[in-house]
């Protein structure tokens, strides 16, 4: 059976990468390889899934096909969340899809990968 092993991120500086989704998600850099990744974050305690960043020189897609979507409980936490992650260097998207009240905020890490801050009480309410 399949089972989901990493997300991998493509990164110009690989090193800075793993600095903001380390302190963005309480990450911390795995010891020794995974899997032939030389840089893998995951949690203290080992769940959920892993983070590997490659090196690329490739430009973040405007509007990728996959990207991060991280859970919230509120309006408050996402307003909180979306200030601490731009606080370690994420940037807010002037993102022209955004529905008339969106339960999402969208911002770019320090690479320019796009992802979401959900407000997921918001969609428990429908």
């Amino acid at each position: 059976m399949l089972r989901l092993g990493v997300l991998a991120l493509g990164a110009t500086d690989v090193e800075r990468a793993a600095a903001f989704w380390g302190a963005a998600l309480g990450y911390r850099l795995r010891e020794g390889v995974l899997g032939g990744w030389g840089t893998v974050l995951s949690s203290a305690d080992g769940s959920g899934i892993s983070i590997a960043l490659q090196r690329s020189e490739s430009e973040p897609e405007a509007r990728p096909r996959l990207h991060l979507d991280l859970h919230v409980a509120d309006a408050a936490e996402q307003e909180a969340e979306v200030a601490r992650l731009v606080g370690l260097g994420a940037q807010r998207v002037d993102w022209d899809s955004y529905p008339d009240e969106p339960d999402f905020v969208v911002l770019a890490d320090t690479e320019g990968n796009l992802f979401c801050i959900v407000d997921v009480s918001l969609s428990a309410a429908e």
